[in-house]
């Protein structure tokens, strides 16, 4: 799925009352914070980042859910909105052309790394299970175990306020899958109803199947009875011959 970040940065923004203004992050604003915080891990020497590095953290294909395409001059006034909120800060370094940004989500929200990699993971990636989290956050922060995954997540799902929540087993699936909440909300309503009519798809599938194997049965059952009435048949009309 290909977002363009035309499509809600172009319009006016909402006022500052509203919730979402006030406590959430659009999904540009959470895919630049995000590819902040993995590219500090990831490329030290090269960090903080410049706008152009940035937005092509951004646009990257791979290890992204969903792929974006966000111009440069969306990244900036991104980048603005970010730094009014405490978020990122600018740096200009000595000698340097250009300026560059780093984020301020460890501070902000008191996380150490293992924390952040997880989250950021989740940002970068969507609705995840740990086990997931594990195997994909592991150029981020080493986990030794999908416990230690699950206590990461839990010091988010336990912060004031949350800022991962966890979600409801989808059917047919035994591990619980965890969803970053910087967007607030929603993301979870949306995840209930995409279960439920995951849920309904599987239980009609189900029924349509088992509907085919009984009417198969029934076929069976009347070509035997064919068969023997043709048998008798041939058996009644061999007396007349």
């Amino acid at each position: 799925m290909n977002q363009d970040v035309n499509e809600i940065a172009g319009g006016e923004q909402p006022p500052a009352d509203t919730a979402r203004a006030d406590d959430f992050l659009d999904p540009f604003e959470i895919r630049v914070l995000a590819v902040l915080a993995e590219k500090e891990a990831l490329t030290p020497d090269n960090y903080p980042l410049s706008l152009n590095t940035l937005t092509n953290g951004c646009n990257q294909l791979s290890s992204r859910d969903p792929v974006m395409s966000i111009s440069e001059s969306s990244v900036l006034d991104i980048l603005q909105r970010l730094m009014q909120r405490k978020l990122v800060v600018e740096v200009r370094q000595a000698g340097a052309r250009v300026s560059k940004y780093e984020h301020r989500m460890r501070v902000k929200w008191v996380l150490e790394q293992d924390k952040l990699a997880v989250l950021t993971t989740l940002m970068l990636r969507g609705i995840q299970t740990a086990g997931e989290l594990r195997s994909r956050s592991g150029r981020l922060h080493e986990f030794a175990s999908v416990g230690e995954v699950e206590t990461a997540l839990q010091f988010l799902v336990d912060k004031y306020p949350p800022l991962v929540a966890r979600l409801a087993k989808a059917p047919g699936t035994k591990e619980s899958r965890y969803a970053q909440l910087l967007a607030g909300e929603e993301v979870l309503e949306q995840q209930a109803i995409a279960d439920a009519m995951a849920g309904s798809a599987s239980v009609l599938k189900g029924s349509s199947q088992d509907r085919i194997a009984q009417l198969e049965e029934e076929v069976s059952g009347l070509r035997r009875q064919m068969d023997d009435l043709t048998a008798q048949f041939a058996e009644f009309k061999r007396q007349f011959d």
